[in-house]
């Protein structure tokens, strides 16, 4: 079966947007068997993307489409879709119903344009958006399947889960089963890590070993499919423990979780509290941790105390500390993460005071140099990390990555 994605919009072809999701639904996809063999990205002009719809419905079995069923003059996935199928553009009253269903019960006024996101090509099949107004719709144009996804991350990700996968599933008609595997690991670059893991498609054959970088996280997939799910799962797990043995505590999450999940469960777990007092990461660390649901009921405080100022009336730290040491010291670190701590009257508290760059470094303290602190009930800790990238963004990334694996590790050995 040949599988292709095609992503629509000008703004993707500029770079005003980045297509993730193409790689997303390549992903998905992946896990019940079906190899996606090509993404391709176009524009909403008429011409160029009737070409490439019909080229595609001539090569490719299952197409996946997204972006283009918005109610602007732009979107023209519906009519160029029912022009290549030969077909006509009928209303579907039951989709308009919703449309202005999902405008009067925001005392809104349904706007005219919206009313053509309620029409279709004619013998198509309508995929239900329960969080937008755009429908999508499943169509057979030529040799392909069509599935038309509006482009809005969250309204296609669910309209994928719940309208596409389940349609998809049944077309194939495979009886094997198939499972993807995700690990999740921090502290290792990706080449390191295939050479860690040399040697394992000759020790499990019949599992294909797949790497993702994510930075600062890396995920190695592991994609297997057997028509006897025990044995699968048999497989799977003696593979896992392989790797574990290989890469051993460089493996955050076994289930593909994130550092800042993995993190938050086990605070949950413990019936442990956070508060968090950031310098050189400005907020993304607490951004991390409450990005989680539930994340409220481990989650307290977090101080962004930028200035020296800052943390000295916020946190309390001595002014002493940072005129004898400097802001950016293990020292500092620590009568950050203690303040924080105190302040919050949390069970513990993480601290980052660093030199993100690109400018700011010294011989001593280059750019790329964090120090973290911990606090918790058997006392305070201070480390210095120094990494070699001269981007800020990549640095702030890697600061807060660093805080939440020296965390995680002391909760897992407290275990």
């Amino acid at each position: 079966m040949i599988a292709e994605i095609l992503a629509t919009g000008n703004e993707l072809l500029t770079g005003a947007l980045v297509d993730t999701n193409s790689a997303y639904i390549s992903d998905k996809l992946a896990e019940i068997g079906v190899k996606v063999s090509r993404h391709t990205l176009v524009g909403d002009a008429d011409d160029e993307l009737s070409q490439v719809i019909k080229e595609l419905s001539l090569r490719a079995d299952i197409v996946i489409v997204t972006g283009g069923l918005g109610p602007t003059r732009d979107d023209l996935s519906r009519e160029i879709a029912a022009r290549c199928a030969g077909v006509k553009l009928l209303t579907d009253s039951a989709s308009l119903e919703k449309i202005e269903h999902f405008f009067t019960t925001r005392g809104r006024k349904v706007p005219a344009n919206n009313r053509r996101q309620a029409e279709f090509p004619s013998g198509s099949e309508i995929l239900e958006n329960p969080i937008g107004t755009a429908p999508g719709f499943a169509l057979k144009i030529n040799r392909g399947t069509f599935f038309f996804l509006p482009g809005v991350p969250a309204e296609m990700r669910k309209m994928l889960k719940e309208q596409v996968m389940p349609r998809l599933t049944v077309e194939l008609k495979d009886p094997c089963h198939y499972r993807c595997r995700t690990i999740s690991c921090f502290g290792i670059g990706e080449s390191a890590l295939e050479e860690k893991l040399d040697g394992f498609s000759e020790c499990f054959p019949y599992i294909e070993l797949g790497f993702r970088a994510s930075f600062p996280e890396v995920q190695v997939k592991l994609y297997q499919k057997n028509r006897d799910e025990k044995e699968l799962l048999i497989s799977e797990e003696t593979a896992r423990q392989w790797i574990k043995e290989r890469i051993g505590r460089k493996i955050v999450s076994d289930t593909g979780k994130s550092l800042a999940a993995v993190v938050g469960e086990l605070l949950r777990r413990q019936q442990a509290t956070l508060a968090v007092a950031e310098s050189c990461t400005g907020g993304l660390l607490a951004n991390l941790l409450t990005d989680n649901a539930g994340s409220s009921n481990y989650f307290i405080l977090s101080a962004v105390t930028y200035a020296d100022l800052a943390k000295q009336k916020v946190l309390g730290v001595d002014p002493e500390i940072i005129k004898k040491f400097g802001a950016v010291h293990e020292e500092t670190a620590k009568a950050m993460a203690a303040g924080a701590r105190k302040l919050a009257g949390s069970t513990y508290a993480i601290s980052t005071t660093g030199i993100a760059g690109p400018d700011g470094g010294s011989p001593e303290k280059p750019v790329g140099t964090v120090c973290i602190g911990l606090a918790g009930p058997s006392g305070v800790t201070g480390k210095r990390y120094c990494f070699p990238f001269g981007k800020r963004l990549l640095n702030k990334k890697i600061f807060t990555a660093q805080a939440l694996d020296l965390l995680r590790k002391y909760l897992t050995s407290n275990q």
